[in-house]
């Protein structure tokens, strides 16, 4: 009873939903109960294997499974990991146990604050700066690195906007195996040191991520013994983020979010985040409810956002110009499927300025204590912009994902660093400087 659940907005000749109740002789295998690769395209299947396109129409691959049947106490028993969810995803029984970063179960935090100052009810963050290397890419990696494992690879290797190469290198480097990563040569010096630091090879290249990309393609179809993450286990890989869409359901309750907003550079992972919640109700870990899955990309690398807005189902390639290195994939893979989703939901896909998103990045700090890197400042101000259309609810229960930590994008905020001095060691110097402060915090009190 091998089944997929696929984008409800692809082909028709694509394989069904998976059946609610799971196989109860559905045994695992090395991957866990994943028992193939589906065309998202054409349906056409093969066997679970490195290759991320399929050999009849070219279209992307996925990993299709066969559930036994599952419970919310099962899982709630589980490590406190996105391996708590290992029997939804295409990696060993064991998984949990062999050296990796055991990343996931990161904090979902209810900003109060900051729903105050949008005038919103319910806000949620699903905050990934809690992975072991500060991002969302330590959870596809995981999964990368796992089936990378399985299928004989010697190296693990990516082209990468930062924060995968520092996924990468690290997991690598904890599960004893060699890493290459290939990064472009502007990218930001945290990111670099934070990739270099673990060992690993290490290669600058001139050019855009998309570039980078290409070469990466090549090297994967020369170096036998290398998975490429997200080229020749792209598959795998790309389920690692499902585990963001399953912890927001367990943490809420079990209950979905209403509307949810994802940035957007590849678009794999809002697909996923999707596919999650998708799942749950299939396998009946959650009930059945309506959301709205809203896209988020950067004004200067904006091409699926272009493509909504003109009602087209093809993405036209852009050349990046933002500060939102994270999100600076100029043809993103898993474009058109993002515009699958969030038509298909009633979302959308929008883009912010980098101005915009600069302070949505000190507003999220101010309000809840959160420094998101440029990715999570185009998520806020995009949910700002769709409050001020009336494309999102502000009654409804939202989410937002901050994808990455700030610390590794500082430069993106100097500003806020402007005017401060020092002064002489004096109660005087002192109570000039904070007069203002004084006052307000006297208001205040009165």
């Amino acid at each position: 009873m091998s089944s997929t659940l696929t984008n409800q907005a692809s082909s028709p000749t694509a394989p069904a939903a998976r059946t609610a109740a799971g196989s109860p002789d559905a045994t695992p295998s090395r991957f866990g109960f994943a028992t193939h690769l589906a065309c998202r395209e054409c349906g056409h299947t093969r066997a679970l294997g490195s290759t991320h396109a399929c050999d009849q129409c070219f279209g992307p691959l996925e990993v299709a499974y066969d559930l036994p049947p599952l419970t919310r106490a099962r899982i709630e028993r589980g490590p406190l990991s996105m391996w708590r969810y290992a029997s939804l995803l295409p990696v060993p029984p064991d998984v949990a146990s062999r050296p990796n970063l055991d990343p996931g179960w990161t904090r979902l935090i209810r900003a109060d604050q900051l729903a105050q100052v949008l005038g919103m009810r319910e806000l949620w963050i699903k905050d990934e700066r809690g992975n072991p290397t500060h991002s969302f890419k330590d959870r596809v990696v995981g999964v990368a690195l796992a089936a990378a494992l399985e299928l004989g690879f010697k190296v693990l290797a990516c082209p990468s906007t930062g924060n995968l190469a520092n996924a990468v290198a690290a997991a690598a480097a904890r599960a004893g195996i060699r890493s290459v990563v290939l990064i472009p040569a502007d990218l930001e010096p945290q990111k670099v040191i934070g990739s270099a630091v673990y060992g690993g090879s290490l290669v600058a290249v001139k050019g855009s991520y998309d570039d980078v990309n290409r070469l990466a393609s090549e090297l994967a179809d020369e170096r036998e013994d290398w998975a490429f993450v997200n080229v020749n286990v792209r598959p795998y890989y790309a389920e690692g983020s499902k585990t963001i869409g399953f912890e927001i359901a367990e943490q809420l309750g079990w209950r979905l979010p209403e509307q949810i907003v994802v940035p957007v550079a590849s678009g794999a992972q809002l697909v996923k985040i999707d596919k999650a919640f998708r799942e749950l109700i299939a396998t009946g870990l959650a009930d059945q409810a309506p959301y709205r899955v809203y896209g988020a990309q950067a004004t200067g690398c904006s091409p699926v956002a272009a493509a909504f807005r003109a009602g087209h189902d093809v993405v036209q390639p852009v050349r990046p110009a933002t500060i939102a290195k994270s999100l600076a994939i100029g043809n993103p893979a898993d474009g058109p499927y993002v515009l699958d989703v969030v038509r298909r939901t009633g979302g959308s896909v929008a883009d912010v300025d980098d101005g915009e998103l600069v302070a949505a990045i000190k507003l999220l700090a101010s309000t809840e204590g959160v420094f998101a890197e440029t990715a999570g400042g185009v998520t806020l101000a995009v949910l700002q912009k769709l409050l001020k259309e009336g494309q999102i609810d502000p009654d409804a229960r939202t989410v937002i994902v901050n994808s990455g930590d700030g610390l590794k994008t500082p430069d993106a905020v100097t500003t806020a660093i402007e005017g401060i001095s020092a002064i002489p060691p004096t109660l005087a110097a002192f109570a000039e400087r904070v007069q203002g402060l004084a006052v307000g915090a006297a208001g205040k009190a009165g």
